[in-house]
């Protein structure tokens, strides 16, 4: 994928530029740089990982493409509790499938949200893993999870083909 692809995920999801976000999972910021420029020069975002070495890259990258985007990041394990200011928006772009047990960050994440805040899922659109993909979720599937975790609202937004694993999906959960 490129970035393009990846501004078409979450184009659908980010109704307005601004505010204040979150990329949990950032790495070396793909899903962060498209937020940047979807969002634009007003917005706030918290780039959450535990690699020190992908966020330094995402740092060099954000700040020759998106200088003006007030990038912070945070060298934290995002399944624990965080130190972050109330969200506009989450997004999760290929995290979420590491974790076997996703309801307890989930519901974490969802404490961070203002209301009506939205979480972003960006995802392989099937329920069996590999070695490299170990848990995905189908659509369906985090549709019943989005309930179970309360968000009140779930909409797909984007499926595309995908050389892994198939399909790849994007949804927004408020």
């Amino acid at each position: 994928m490129n970035h393009q692809d990846h501004l078409n995920l979450l184009s659908k999801g980010i109704p307005e530029p601004g505010g204040v976000w979150a990329d949990f999972g950032a790495g070396r910021g793909a899903f962060t740089l498209a937020l940047a420029e979807l969002l634009g020069p007003t917005a706030v975002i918290h780039a959450i990982d535990k690699d020190k070495r992908a966020l330094e890259e995402q740092d060099r990258l954000m700040s020759a493409r998106f200088p003006h985007v007030t990038v912070y990041y945070h060298i934290a394990d995002f399944t624990t509790p965080l130190s972050l200011p109330p969200l506009d928006g989450i997004v999760a772009a290929n995290t979420l499938h590491f974790l076997r047990h996703k309801e307890q960050t989930l519901k974490l994440w969802r404490g961070y949200l203002r209301e009506n805040g939205r979480l972003l899922i960006v995802e392989y659109n099937v329920d069996r893993g590999n070695f490299w993909v170990p848990y995905p979720f189908s659509y369906p599937t985090w549709e019943k999870l989005a309930v179970k975790i309360g968000f009140t609202e779930t909409r797909l937004l984007v499926k595309r083909p995908s050389r892994f694993l198939g399909e790849i999906y994007s949804a927004v959960s408020w």
